[in-house]
């Protein structure tokens, strides 16, 4: 892609909240392949740091960093030290997550840790990092990693006779997450931050392959008849951090293989 294409990232400046998963490694594998300097950051910093290796042996701009988004100084720092290394933030793409909730009957405590990173690790992340941009002449873009889950309610179907389940919690707060965007990509359009949300569908993982009855039957609920690929996720929000997307915030994108329009 040429330096100059409005659709290239070449001299942005990102940050990524959550790049240790396989979500999170094939949006490192886009965004530097678009050309962004990249700041990867998770509470773990040396994991961070292999997952980054393959990018820089590639020339790609990846650095590593640490923060705990449930505490406002740890997340304020991080914004501190990027833009003392960098100078600006021109876009941050938050795909951190945290799943404490392993069924229906989980502890009350189990939901309660998710909150604390699912949605207030989220709003905390979200507000610091867009009044940043907001004192920036040209703004920013955030692009927030949500869930077609957000958009609908779950299909015990899908499910049955394997392994397989889902938790409250992960639909509560991916819908939570949506209109969140809605509100601050208002809030903050004034000061030229754009604040938009991406909602993958379900993503086959190679590492951890689904239960085959599981994957039949979701390809049929799909108009592609198949799950997402981790590395078909990272062109929407490569493009909603572009400069092509300018005149787009608010917006919700399903990437979801026609899942939620069927």
């Amino acid at each position: 892609m040429p330096e100059h294409s409005s659709f290239s990232l070449h001299g942005k400046m990102v940050v990524q909240c959550g790049g240790t998963g396989l979500l999170g490694r094939a949006l490192v594998a886009a965004l530097g392949a678009a050309g962004a300097t990249l700041v990867v950051a998770s509470r773990d910093q040396a994991k961070i740091e292999t997952a980054l290796a393959p990018g820089r042996a590639a020339g790609q701009l990846l650095h590593a960093e640490s923060v705990d988004i449930t505490d406002e100084a740890s997340v304020a720092g991080l914004r501190d030290r990027i833009i003392a290394a960098h100078g600006r933030i021109d876009g941050m793409v938050f795909n951190a997550v945290s799943r404490p909730m392993r069924n229906e009957q989980a502890p009350l405590a189990a939901w309660q840790e998710s909150m604390a990173v699912n949605a207030t690790g989220f709003f905390l992340t979200l507000r610091t990092f867009a009044d940043a941009m907001a004192v920036q002449p040209a703004g920013g873009s955030i692009v927030n990693i949500a869930s077609m889950q957000g958009m609908i309610g779950c299909n015990p179907w899908l499910y049955e006779g394997t392994a397989m389940g889902t938790v409250p919690d992960y639909f509560f707060h991916k819908g939570g997450m949506i209109n969140l965007t809605r509100h601050y990509a208002s809030v903050y359009g004034q000061r030229k931050v754009r604040v938009n949300v991406v909602s993958p569908g379900g993503i086959y993982n190679p590492e951890k392959p689904q239960a085959d009855a599981f994957l039949e039957r979701y390809g049929k609920m799909t108009m592609l008849g198949r799950m997402a690929d981790a590395p078909e996720i990272g062109g929407a929000v490569a493009f909603l951090l572009s400069d092509a997307a300018n005149y787009i915030t608010g917006v919700n994108l399903p990437v979801d293989g026609g899942y939620t329009a069927k």
